[in-house]
């Protein structure tokens, strides 16, 4: 039995270290090879081609214009064919774990699309075609290049939730409030130094996460009716954020009361001023 699985395992490393080699061949019978016989519709109208070491995709997967999902996960791709646009019922499209330095024009072309994931990929900035995507309500960025905020992203009338943790973020526009359909916001693992003031103002917002940021210091949200979960966790603070009843909140004196927390925030707030005071002299 130990023989048997062995001999499976070494078999699937010769495949992938052969499908790898392949990829490298632009011929069409070793892309066929890495993505089978592409020759009909998929009956469920998915089409599923993630983990193949593509380098590139084949003009025949564009051909489906009935496509409604495409998986592209976990491949080599840094581009994509313009004949990509012709699928106009495309409705979800997965680019995460790629090669992507720039979003494809193709990409910003397809009418329906509605679920987009970019994550794990190079970008570091967004074309201003993505607001061509009238229909789009789930954006995946987390874990590029962003060292600024894409502000195309706030011209993304349906947006209801938008991933962008694991960037290098400072700060979130004042524009981000137009998203008024936007639900839930994933800013873990940037560097925000204060909680964004934008997010005080979109009281519709049911989920926050701000985890691992530098954030030293949390405003109350209790005014924010909609607000279900708030994760805060792993930040350098001095207090934890009060909250509405319901609220379930994620990090540092998470369990404490809010009387308890309104004291300590009321202290904090004076050594922060107190610092703030003290350092500025200073500086001038």
């Amino acid at each position: 039995m130990w023989r048997t699985s062995g001999g499976l395992k070494t078999l699937r490393k010769m495949g992938n270290a052969m499908r790898s080699v392949i990829a490298f061949i632009p011929s069409e019978r070793c892309q066929r090879f890495l993505v089978g016989d592409l020759k009909e519709m998929p009956l469920d109208r998915t089409l599923d081609l993630s983990s193949r070491q593509l380098r590139r995709l084949p003009v025949a997967a564009c051909v489906f214009d009935e496509l409604v999902k495409l998986y592209l996960s976990d491949n080599n791709l840094s581009s994509l064919p313009a004949e990509l646009q012709g699928l106009k019922k495309l409705q979800l499209l997965a680019l995460d774990f790629n090669c992507f330095e720039e979003l494809p024009a193709a990409v910003c072309r397809l009418p329906q699309l509605s679920i987009l994931y970019l994550g794990n990929n190079r970008l570091y900035r967004l074309p201003r075609e993505l607001r061509q995507l009238k229909e789009l309500n789930t954006l995946w960025l987390e874990t590029n290049c962003f060292t600024v905020f894409p502000k195309v992203v706030c011209e993304l009338a349906n947006l209801k939730t938008l991933h962008l943790g694991y960037n290098q973020i400072r700060s979130i526009p004042k524009e981000f409030g137009r998203l008024d359909e936007l639900r839930s916001v994933w800013l873990a693992g940037n560097q925000l130094a204060e909680f964004p003031p934008v997010l005080l103002e979109m009281d519709f917002l049911a989920v926050i996460d701000v985890d691992r940021n530098k954030i030293r210091y949390f405003p109350g949200l209790s005014h924010m009716q909609g607000l279900k979960l708030v994760i805060y966790d792993h930040n350098p603070c001095v207090n934890a954020p009060l909250v509405g009843e319901g609220v379930r909140r994620v990090g540092r004196w998470a369990d404490s009361t809010d009387d308890d927390l309104e004291d300590d925030g009321s202290k904090a707030a004076s050594e922060t001023t107190a610092e703030v005071v003290e350092v500025h002299p200073e500086e001038q």
